[in-house]
């Protein structure tokens, strides 16, 4: 089955179950996915898995804009929706296991400063695609480094 079909497996079953909020997270993954459909490169996994963390980063932004302005209902909003997207992508790493993996890479790539994190990231970034949040990375590159 792939992306597509589950999550239209996944919208009708909510539909049934009458549950609005999930089905409202729904409908944005299948947005996503539809604009995807229509563009030059088509759909594929890995850019439907893009498009989704590119949501997920959406609703958690706006859910600190909420927490940040006293606006606790619509965080909580936010944050469900995050958290129904996060469950179409791969299991995300742990800092412990994003720290290991990137001693590796910058023992690989020889980096020794803050001047060499271009370096480091552009591999990283590519090692932990769609496991991994690139901010936290870009943090831990930082510590690291630094």
């Amino acid at each position: 089955m792939n992306i597509e079909e589950k999550i239209n497996a996944d919208i009708k079953t909510a539909m049934l179950a009458k549950d609005a909020k999930k089905l409202e997270a729904l409908r944005a993954i299948k947005s996503a996915v539809l604009l995807l459909k229509t563009s030059p490169e088509g759909l594929t996994e890995d850019s439907a898995m893009k498009a989704i963390q590119k949501e997920v980063k959406k609703r958690k932004e706006s859910g600190d804009l909420y927490t940040q302005q006293n606006r606790a209902d619509l965080a909580e909003v936010e944050a469900y929706q995050a958290s129904v997207l996060e469950e179409y992508l791969p299991k995300q790493l742990s800092e412990e296991e994003i720290k290991s993996q990137l001693q590796a890479i910058i023992a690989q790539v020889g980096a020794n400063g803050a001047g060499d994190m271009g370096k480091v990231m552009g591999l990283a970034s590519k090692a932990f695609a769609g496991k991994a949040d690139n901010k936290i990375v870009s943090q831990l590159v930082k510590q690291l480094l630094g």
